[in-house]
C-alpha cells in the first residue's frame, strides 16, 4: 500500500470521526491535514477518536437502560453504528498497514 493511500484512508477516518463526533459545528474550521501533526501523531488521534466513540455509545446504551430523558432507541443505535464503522475502518487500516510492512519487510534490496 502506497504512502498516498494510507494518508487518504487516515484523513478519510478522521474526517468521518470528526463529523460522528458532531465536533464540526457551523462555522468552525476543522484542519484535515494528514501530515499536520506526523504520521504517529495522526494514528494515534485517529485511535483516539474511535475509542471516544466507543465510550459515546456504551454511554448512550447505558443512558437508555437506565430510562435518562431524552435518550431514545435511535439515538442509540446511531451511536452504536458510528462506533462500529469507526471501528471496522481502524481494523481495515491496520490491516493494510501490517500487509505494507510485510511487503516492504520482504523487499529485496
Amino acid at each position: 500500500m502506497s504512502a498516498p493511500a494510507i494518508e487518504s484512508a487516515l484523513s478519510q477516518m478522521q474526517s468521518l470521526a470528526v463529523q460522528a463526533s458532531g465536533q464540526a459545528g457551523a462555522g468552525q474550521q476543522v484542519d484535515t491535514r494528514v501530515g499536520a501533526g506526523g504520521f504517529a501523531g495522526e494514528l494515534q488521534d485517529a485511535i483516539h477518536r474511535i475509542n471516544d466513540l466507543k465510550l459515546k455509545a456504551d454511554d448512550t446504551a447505558r443512558a437508555f437502560q437506565a430510562g435518562a430523558p431524552g435518550v431514545e432507541l435511535n439515538d442509540v443505535m446511531l451511536d452504536m453504528q458510528k462506533s462500529s464503522i469507526a471501528s471496522e475502518m481502524g481494523t481495515q487500516v491496520r490491516n493494510r498497514l501490517v500487509t505494507a510492512y510485510k511487503d516492504i519487510m520482504n523487499m529485496q534490496v
